[in-house]
């Protein structure tokens, strides 16, 4: 089992930036990828970024390469995701999702991820 909690998310400004981190604990952390993903209302789920396990790959969807950046602390059992130059169509619900024991789909699928976070808001004004 893997719990997982968000943090960081709030009301910025478009142009600006947020840090979210997501807290692991039960399983060891250095073993399994970790995924972001964000919920507008009225719309799916979708991918964000995502990292290996050791931190040496990371993923990013096209709508936010070159923006955010994906990273993890092992040692910390944290992973983060740093939000530059924010627009207001990233206002979403954030979620980080830790992969299962024996992954069956992509880096960007959550059918990859078994555990997820309660999610954390962000909301970017224009």
């Amino acid at each position: 089992q893997v719990q997982l909690v968000e943090s960081g998310g709030g009301l910025v400004q478009a142009g600006g930036s947020l840090r979210l981190s997501c807290a692991a604990s039960g399983r060891t952390f250095s073993s399994y990828a970790m995924g972001w993903f964000r919920q507008a209302p009225g719309k799916e789920r979708e991918f964000v970024a995502a990292i290996s396990w050791s931190g040496s790959n990371t993923y990013y969807s096209d709508s936010v390469k070159g923006r955010f950046t994906i990273s993890r602390d092992n040692a910390k059992n944290t992973v983060y995701l740093q939000m530059n130059s924010l627009k207001p169509e990233d206002t979403a619900v954030y979620y980080c999702a830790a992969e299962g024991r024996f992954p069956r789909a992509t880096m960007t699928s959550e059918d990859r991820y078994d555990y997820w976070g309660q999610g954390t808001q962000v909301t970017v004004s224009s």
